[in-house]
């Protein structure tokens, strides 16, 4: 048979011998068919892309090995400078911006070379974090960057700020406490320095952004335009950006709070001179800690005030313009119905003012009737039209029907799908 003998065929010779083998000939063209259509699909897929497309490929590859670059050096162990401020025990300044290794820093006070990265200004960090170490207390807050021990602050200056009046400020003020012989413990009063300045900036920026946002919604008051519109927008990204950065400052202190093993880790001093201290024993520090905790809490409370008002302006500013829309589609209803009455009186008049007899030529009253008539047809049109305009906008809280039921003369009580509860002597039924 001729199919036996195709087989001993490779399958690419099978299309050549179809047509010699007793195939039909329809079948053949048929088999020639789906292998040109195949060609043409294998021809497709190994097409060579157009330079355009090219170059396009050629620009996002080229951008996505800069950002991985950028990201790497960020990421390799390298032996950087750090640029910092140390204040010894007796609050005295021994280094201004003075340049550090990051393996001096770490062999010096028995860091991880991960621990500098959170408090290393080159790299973004923009959670808040404090870090508890066997010798030293890490503290990335806002504009403040500190290594505190028992016996020393290192500040890591940040770059490219442009807010040296608040850094001098607390600069200022940590020295002066530092110098306090009495009180709490070194750490303590360095940690104190720290969130007291930290509680400032939180308190300055606050001021600021409620003036703003207080001048203008008094503005907005007076008048709405489109500029008001975009400064309120923009004041809202902000407010929303500085609620965000209190309530990390928030969730920082609180995560402390609720850990015992890192409030007893918090006495340096105890620990360099070997006093054992039990979980429950850090009153103190803890003290501290919510009360700048409670400050924080109250200005992100007063930031939530501050938005929910700028929503509630929005919301009020959307129902005037609404409600203005409102009445300028009214007015333009209002005037289209008058000219439907003016037309509907012209529309009589025209009639009456085409080249036909009428019979009404030699009448002497005529004229004053057909304008008398013409008028009040228009009026009644018009009267018409606005009676029905205002009775769809008399919008209530109760439905039509209720309110017919309700003032029905018959003095039928309107239906209420649920009993009332009665309340007497002995209680609610």
């Amino acid at each position: 048979m001729p199919l036996a003998g195709l087989r001993c065929f490779p399958r690419h010779c099978r299309h050549s011998l179809a047509p010699t083998n007793g195939w039909p000939s329809s079948h053949a063209n048929t088999i020639n068919t789906r292998h040109a259509s195949w060609k043409a699909l294998l021809n497709l897929k190994t097409k060579h892309p157009s330079p355009e497309e090219t170059t396009a490929n050629e620009e996002e590859e080229t951008a996505k090995a800069a950002i991985l670059e950028k990201v790497m050096k960020g990421r390799l162990p390298t032996d950087l400078m750090l640029r910092c401020t140390v204040l010894d025990q007796d609050g005295v300044v021994k280094n201004i911006s003075g340049q550090f290794k990051r393996s001096d820093l770490c062999n010096e006070h028995r860091l991880n070379p991960r621990d500098l990265r959170k408090i290393d200004s080159r790299i973004p960090n923009l959670i808040p974090t404090v870090l508890i170490r066997k010798e030293a207390i890490l503290m990335n807050i806002l504009h403040i960057r500190a290594l505190v021990k028992a016996d020393t602050v290192i500040l890591f200056d940040t770059y490219g700020s442009n807010d040296s009046r608040l850094h001098s400020v607390f600069l200022y003020h940590l020295e002066h406490n530092l110098k306090a012989r009495s009180g709490p413990p070194y750490e303590f009063r360095a940690i104190e320095s720290i969130l007291l300045s930290v509680l400032s900036a939180l308190e300055a920026e606050m001021v600021f952004i409620r003036n703003l946002v207080g001048g203008l919604l008094s503005e907005l008051e007076d008048d709405i335009n489109h500029d008001k519109f975009k400064r309120l927008l923009h004041y809202s990204r902000r407010l929303a950006s500085f609620k965000n950065r209190a309530k990390l400052v928030q969730n920082a202190l609180e995560d402390v709070l609720e850990q015992d093993d890192d409030l007893n880790a918090m006495y340096l001093t105890d620990k360099k001179n070997g006093v054992v201290r039990q979980n429950h024993e850090h009153d103190e520090l803890e003290a501290l800690l919510e009360f700048f905790a409670k400050q924080v809490e109250e200005i992100v409370n007063e930031a939530e005030n501050i938005e929910s008002n700028v929503q509630s302006t929005q919301e009020i500013v959307e129902l005037i313009l609404d409600s203005n829309r409102n009445a300028l589609l009214a007015l333009d209803l209002k005037v289209s119905i008058a000219t439907m009455g003016l037309g509907c009186g012209a529309l009589i008049a025209g009639l009456f003012g085409m080249n036909l007899k009428s019979h009404m030529e030699d009448m002497s009253y005529a004229f004053a009737a057909m304008t008398i008539g013409s008028t009040a047809i228009a009026a009644l049109v018009a009267w018409a039209g606005l009676w029905r305009l205002a009775k769809i906008r008399k919008v209530g809280l109760t439905s039509s029907q209720t309110a017919r039921h309700s003032s029905d003369p018959r003095g039928r009580t309107p239906w209420i799908p649920l009993p009332l509860r009665r309340r007497s002597s002995e209680g609610w039924s």
